[in-house]
């Protein structure tokens, strides 16, 4: 039987956050060797991991950070909003995001042996989600919005603007976390999708018996709702619904943006 004290279980524990009977095996199985019972525990932890790999992860914690002309968000996913709403949790993917404005999107994979002890010790499918990184070139400027609930981020925008302020990228980023378009401009949403809304519509139309002579035009009245829904320059500002996202930029160019929402 393997010696080891009361202290060196502590100490174990202290060392990978496992429970009593996890850092007890461990010792058990590691003749009371604490690092290679550290390095067993992470071990099986992956292994433990594999089997729930194929567990639904749709909850989770988004975090976005603007250093300079550089944006980020990083999405951190996990299987209970318990657990991504917990502080460590919270406290990684703000980290992760932190080094992608600073370092760029491949730093990421220097956080795998951290993600992968969360798994261990929180017991749950745990990945890195969405990642993006923008940065404003010359006349440029980029603004975030993060929205929070019970204390994590799970919604997060990023944009880019030529020839705007950053009150106004700001303003633009809030309207998009709550109206969610698809994409930023009409040519950007996929023609297959296009085509098969307007089949669908011209459908509908047909049904409902609009005469032959207007029915191109109330196909396109249609269509132009449709898109509204979904193209961020011709959505109604959140503000001042009188007027559209164009409208609102004025002289301004929308260069980019991106939206990152949690289980989205």
């Amino acid at each position: 039987m393997a010696s080891f004290t009361a202290k060196d279980v502590q100490s174990l524990r202290r060392s990978t956050g496992v429970g009593m009977l996890d850092a007890k095996r461990a010792l058990e199985a590691n003749d009371g060797d604490i690092q290679k019972s550290s390095i067993w525990l992470r071990e099986q932890g992956i292994a433990s991991a594999a089997k729930r790999s194929d567990r639904d992860a749709s909850q989770g914690a988004v975090s976005t950070v603007r250093e300079g002309g550089v944006a980020s968000i990083v999405e951190l996913r996990c299987e209970t909003d318990f657990v991504a709403k917990s502080a460590e949790f919270v406290s990684l993917v703000d980290e992760i995001a932190a080094r992608v404005a600073a370092e760029g999107t491949g730093v990421v994979e220097s956080f795998n042996d951290e993600i992968d002890t969360m798994r261990t010790t929180l017991k749950e499918n745990i990945s890195i989600g969405e990642v993006v990184r923008l940065e404003a070139g010359d006349g440029e400027v980029v603004d975030t919005y993060l929205h929070h609930q019970a204390g994590r981020g799970v919604n997060a925008v990023a944009v880019v603007l030529k020839g705007g302020s950053e009150e106004l990228a700001h303003d633009i980023a809030v309207h998009a976390a709550f109206a969610r378009p698809m994409v930023a401009r009409r040519e950007d949403v996929p023609a297959e999708e296009v085509a098969q809304e307007r089949a669908t519509i011209e459908s509908i139309s047909r049904n409902e018996g609009k005469p032959e002579a207007s029915l191109d035009k109330i196909i396109e009245g249609r269509m132009n709702g449709w898109f509204k829904e979904r193209v961020l320059l011709e959505q109604p500002f959140a503000r001042d619904e009188k007027k559209t996202i164009t409208q609102i930029l004025g002289d301004a160019e929308l260069v980019s943006f991106a939206q990152v929402i949690v289980g989205d």
